[in-house]
């Protein structure tokens, strides 16, 4: 971004001179016509008068305007281009999202995946400075995407994902332990999983505490997320009827969740419905705040030639007229 600006506008005052300048002009022009004394001025009021008489106060004019030019060179004319280098510390974030058979459950809206699916896209989008990975887990689990500031290409990802593409189960401390490693070789210091789960470990064989010691070990801070209703939930079961809602028993692993967050500095949530995940993704979005620096920087130019130029150039003019023109013949 450019912009004018003059450095010594104190020289502006000079302006004012103009005034007593046009006042004694027009005091000069009235004083030196001869006055010639008849009787009736009649007969020169219909003498046409010539184009010299007009281009002779013309003359005046462009002094004037070469005076202020001048004063212009003066109050030193600059322009500045200014510019900004944002420099982000970003934060490097996996989310592990369990996509087993249960987070099919109805409890929120359209069910537990697509709720998380959706909430977490609005978080992605919120944090346009960080690297955002995702890993997958049910019985197994999967990095579905590296650490990436590409979050298009991560929420596209983030999309295609469903329940089934793994083995059924709920393996917590696998899930984990693969955000972990995708997360431990990060040069960023502040590295941060988000683990959602609606379920009790059952399957895998990295126990949970032992992967989150390990996320200790790397520095990284785990919040835990429960996702499911109090009590009991709608599933969509199977029957030879076709598919049909019963309602089962919800149950969390809470406690290992909360040890899990309360090993590795990070905080444990409890989500049952669509409303408070959305509040618990806006709680971490504000504990986990990107660092952004701005350093502005600044060049000036002289603007003094434009100015020059075109008081030149009206000098030039004036000489002209006054050489051709409005010769005066002595």
């Amino acid at each position: 971004m450019s912009d004018l600006f003059f450095t010594k506008p104190e020289y502006f005052y000079l302006l004012f001179l103009l005034l007593p300048l046009i006042a004694w002009y027009i005091w000069k022009e009235h004083d030196q016509h001869a006055s010639i004394k008849i009787s009736s001025v009649s007969v020169f009021s219909k003498i046409p008068r010539s184009y010299k008489v007009y281009l002779k106060h013309g003359l005046f004019v462009i002094r004037l305007f070469i005076i202020i030019l001048l004063i212009c060179i003066l109050a030193r004319p600059q322009s500045s281009k200014s510019w900004k280098n944002k420099m982000s510390k970003g934060i490097d974030i996996s989310l592990a999202i369990d996509i087993s058979s249960s987070m099919l459950a109805r409890d929120f809206d359209p069910n537990r995946l697509q709720a998380a699916k959706n909430i977490a896209t609005e978080f992605i989008s919120g944090r346009p400075n960080d690297r955002i990975g995702l890993t997958v887990f049910s019985g197994e689990s999967f990095t579905q995407c590296p650490l990436t500031t590409d979050h298009r290409v991560l929420i596209n990802l983030f999309n295609d994902i469903e329940s089934g593409m793994l083995k059924d189960g709920t393996a917590i401390g696998e899930g984990l332990a693969t955000a972990i490693n995708r997360l431990r070789d990060s040069e960023t210091k502040s590295k941060v999983i988000i683990l959602l789960t609606d379920g009790v470990n059952n399957s895998g064989s990295i126990a949970p505490l032992t992967a989150a010691e390990i996320a200790q070990t790397y520095d990284i801070r785990a919040y835990t997320i429960g996702v499911g209703s109090q009590g009991k939930a709608p599933y969509p079961v199977q029957t030879p009827f076709g598919k049909q809602l019963r309602r089962m028993k919800v149950e969390i692993d809470e406690q290992v969740l909360q040890e899990i967050a309360q090993m590795t500095g990070g905080k444990y949530f409890r989500a049952t419905d669509n409303e408070k995940l959305r509040k618990i993704y806006e709680e971490i979005n504000k504990m986990e705040q990107s660092k952004i620096k701005e350093k502005k920087y600044s060049k000036r130019f002289e603007k003094y030639l434009p100015f020059a130029l075109i008081a030149g150039l009206l000098l030039i003019l004036e000489l002209l007229f006054r050489m051709f023109l409005l010769r005066k013949i002595p």
